[in-house]
């Protein structure tokens, strides 16, 4: 089957400019593209006439032998420059990878087209630095310091990697731009240079001291402020104290993540504290005045009588504030009511005679047991 003139293919004049050309490429390339058109055979083949067209016509070349010879100018069987997988690929993909991201969104399949001005720029990586801290700490905040890598200039080569007396070279695969371009099928794919990692250039001869990084590994200490109400799990970020970024890009950040450690009285609760105290039997019996632990000293408190183990006390106002907080949360006190332990004969018959009285007081002594005994035995009739 005879092709159609390559002009009537993108419907422009044999006169036309190079960005006539583009651009009613670019026009039909998208109309007719296979992912705007799924399983649709018959603009699959237009999306490759097109291309083919665009290929043939972007190059001076190849369109100066069309021109004059027309098709057979450019048939690689008749001698020419080539047909669609030829020399010239690049006006193609340069054309294409501007079609990609008017499709999707973005410069091209390798996500921009940076590396056709330069060498690859990078962000440095962040890096996490765990510290524990009490319960106090976290309440009350801190200052402190904490050693983290720190990447210097290398003093033998002053930077450049090389060995003294050589140099960085350009790379010869990607000639400095730090990219290559690889083509698959109709598409090409811009990549990160393999040689040379995206720098541009490579060292034939590094440096012993640094292996060729230009940087040496030390450490630094930076001075930390931890503010009072910090919870576990949060992060504190030191920015630009990450890794070096590469090629001149800009350094990550230096995330300090807080660990609380488990406290031998309080349980943290967002703002609330939470502690479990014994009292005696005769307090818990009689009532009275304790006291109870918090993070700023003890404060006292009143137990009415006849308090039963697992009672909840509140104590607005003593847990810890938190760092958007206007107010301190509160601290919940749970007592437990302890049993006697290790009696001696006359404290256990003190014990026995104490339980015979209150038997002989009835129910009113014992209000909960009297209950559970109802439940049960409506249970077993």
């Amino acid at each position: 089957m005879s092709k159609r003139d390559y002009y009537e293919v993108l419907g422009v004049a044999k006169n036309a400019e190079d960005k006539e050309i583009k651009a009613a490429y670019r026009k039909l390339a998208m109309k007719y593209h296979p992912d705007r058109n799924p399983e649709n055979k018959d603009a699959e083949e237009k999306f490759k006439e097109v291309k083919e067209a665009y290929e043939m016509l972007s190059d001076p070349e190849k369109r100066a032998a069309y021109d004059q010879y027309g098709h057979a100018g450019v048939d690689p069987n008749m001698g020419g420059f080539g047909g669609a997988g030829g020399q010239g690929f690049g006006g193609f993909a340069d054309a294409f990878g501007d079609i990609f991201g008017d499709i999707f969104g973005q410069g091209g399949p390798g996500g921009g087209r940076s590396g056709r001005a330069g060498p690859q720029v990078y962000r440095g990586a962040d890096l996490r630095y765990n510290m524990e801290i009490t319960l106090e700490q976290a309440a009350n905040g801190f200052d402190t310091q904490i050693r983290v890598p720190n990447w210097e200039e290398c003093e033998i080569c002053h930077g450049n990697g090389a060995k003294p007396g050589t140099k960085p070279e350009t790379c010869p695969t990607c000639n400095g731009s730090g990219t290559v371009r690889m083509s698959q099928g109709f598409f090409s794919i811009q990549q990160t240079c393999p040689k040379c990692h995206g720098t541009g250039s490579y060292i034939p001869e590094p440096c012993t001291n640094c292996h060729g990084s230009g940087k040496i590994k030390k450490t630094k200490t930076l001075e930390i402020k931890i503010p009072a109400g910090i919870e576990d799990g949060m992060r504190i970020r030191s920015s630009g104290n990450g890794e070096p970024g590469v090629n001149g890009g800009p350094a990550g950040d230096l995330y300090v993540e807080i660990h609380i450690q488990a406290h031998n009285v309080f349980e943290r609760d967002g703002n609330d504290l939470h502690c479990q105290m014994p009292i005696s039997f005769v307090t818990a019996t009689l009532g009275g005045d304790i006291d109870a632990p918090t993070l700023h000293g003890k404060v006292t408190f009143e137990v009415p009588e006849g308090t039963q183990t697992g009672k909840t006390f509140r104590l607005r106002g003593k847990g810890i504030k938190g760092l958007r907080e206007s107010y301190p949360g509160d601290l919940y006190v749970h007592v437990q009511v302890e049993t006697p332990v290790k009696l001696d004969d006359k404290q256990k018959q003190m014990l026995r005679d104490f339980d015979t009285s209150l038997k002989a007081g009835g129910a009113r002594h014992s209000p909960q047991s009297k209950g559970w005994f109802d439940r049960v035995k409506q249970f077993f009739e």
